[in-house]
């Protein structure tokens, strides 16, 4: 079982000073329509990380102790990612309940939806 976060535990994180990489896995034309914006953001499309594997992340999503929330649209895409990153070793990977849909919904309407 992949631990998840919730949106409304997601914003928290995002307002502090906490290490974590919020990892997004939307192809890149669908960030177009809805993207979160911080300097923890990093997005490695779930189509690049199905051909490159791990190679595919960052130096720092690399890390196997790093905290990473998984993000897509709904949730669907991100839990098959965070349980894959798990399955690769990975120890502090969530995925984040009801996607960048669930987040403009109930806490930024600003970032868009589609």
């Amino acid at each position: 079982m992949i631990p998840e976060i919730n949106v409304t535990d997601l914003s928290e994180k995002l307002e502090s000073e906490d290490k974590f990489i919020l990892l997004d896995v939307r192809e890149l034309q669908e960030l177009d329509f809805a993207k979160v914006t911080d300097s923890r953001l990093e997005v490695t499309p779930m189509s690049r990380l199905s051909q490159e594997g791990t190679n595919a992340l960052s130096e720092s999503a690399r890390a196997k102790d790093a905290t990473i929330y998984v993000m897509c649209h709904h949730g669907n895409r991100s839990m098959q990612v965070a349980a894959w990153l798990a399955q690769q070793g990975w120890k502090n990977v969530f995925n984040v309940s009801g996607g960048i849909d669930a987040f403009a919904r109930r806490i930024d309407q600003s970032i868009g939806l589609y």
